[in-house]
């Protein structure tokens, strides 16, 4: 109906608008929604992003060995500020970039709760480019290949749908999406 204006629309990160939302009837997420993903967790178990419906979700490719790790006290502060009123935050861990995360399930945990006092979630650690990247990159690359992690950090904010709202540089610390956050809580889920 809206033509090339509302493609452009839904197809641009910066304003996160796309026809995503939890089917009602089916409890599923519709293709388009990173709630249709799941990772196994750090420690075993399922990581269901779909666990997160209704709620804002900072997905953030991680590494313990890179210069950007520091960021992990921003997350953390975001998490601990907002995580109450409802943002979920998820740590990917991944080795694709100058192996700055070599170290397995056991030695990643414990390096983020000993030096960062990281409490929320963390997946398994996974690829997140190329051929072997988890279904979740692989998608946020074909939706917007502008969004693709190009280094360890790469933060991706997601509204209570599952819709991309901001991808954002590892260089951006992790306290500028404060508003953005803000303003997903002040908005009521659909």
């Amino acid at each position: 109906m809206l033509g090339k204006l509302g493609k452009l629309l839904t197809d641009n990160p910066l304003t996160g608008i796309a026809a995503a939302a939890i089917d009602k009837a089916t409890g599923k997420a519709p293709a388009g929604s990173a709630h249709q993903f799941s990772f196994e967790a750090l420690r075993g178990g399922a990581l269901p992003l779909s666990q997160f419906a209704g709620k804002p979700l900072l997905v953030v490719n991680t590494a313990s060995k890179c210069g950007f790790t520091p960021q992990y006290k921003g997350l953390e502060a975001l998490y601990e500020k907002y995580h109450d009123r409802g943002l979920a935050i998820v740590g990917v861990p991944s080795n694709d970039f100058a192996n700055q995360e070599p170290g397995g399930a056991d030695e990643i945990a414990e390096f983020c709760e000993i030096n960062y006092g990281v409490t929320f979630p963390l997946a398994a650690k996974v690829p997140v480019t190329g051929e072997e990247a988890h279904p979740f990159f692989k998608w946020l690359a074909d939706e917007r290949p502008m969004a693709r992690p190009r280094w360890n950090f790469h933060k991706y904010l997601f509204d209570g749908q599952g819709r991309l709202v901001e991808a954002v540089a590892s260089v951006t610390s992790p306290s500028t999406l404060a508003p953005a956050i803000e303003k997903l809580l002040a908005t009521p889920a659909k």
